[in-house]
């Protein structure tokens, strides 16, 4: 296994693909559908990176992200944001609010495998 994953994202079928490309590749993935069950399964179990799409209706992935950066226990977690959002100022709140890089969708496997071992490798 070459690690454990949280994918984060309201729509079941863009959860369903990143899975599905993640596992194919060896990682180990547990999934949230919105910002208040990100935080659910961060209380179980901590990944070693967590993929988390913005735009979501309860909570988004910045206030996820920020909230995640204020507490000391899953602050150091790499986040990379992935969505469909993509002009510069949505980019730079990201990196602003601590993420560790940004895919915009949509997105080819290729893609986001690329930022997953940038990232953890």
């Amino acid at each position: 296994m070459r690690g454990v994953i949280l994918v984060v994202d309201d729509n079941a079928d863009v959860v369903a693909i990143v899975q599905a490309i993640l596992e194919a590749n060896g990682y180990e993935v547990r999934v949230a559908y919105s910002g208040a069950e990100t935080f659910t399964q961060l209380a179980k179990h901590k990944p070693d990176l967590v993929v988390l799409d913005i735009m979501m209706p309860d909570m988004n992935g910045l206030k996820v992200l920020e909230r995640m950066r204020e507490t000391p226990s899953l602050a150091q977690i790499p986040v990379i944001l992935l969505t469909a959002r993509d002009d510069d100022q949505d980019l730079l709140s990201g990196y602003r609010s601590g993420a560790s890089y940004y895919i915009p969708k949509p997105f080819t496997s290729e893609q986001l495998l690329y930022g997953i071992r940038l990232i953890l490798e």
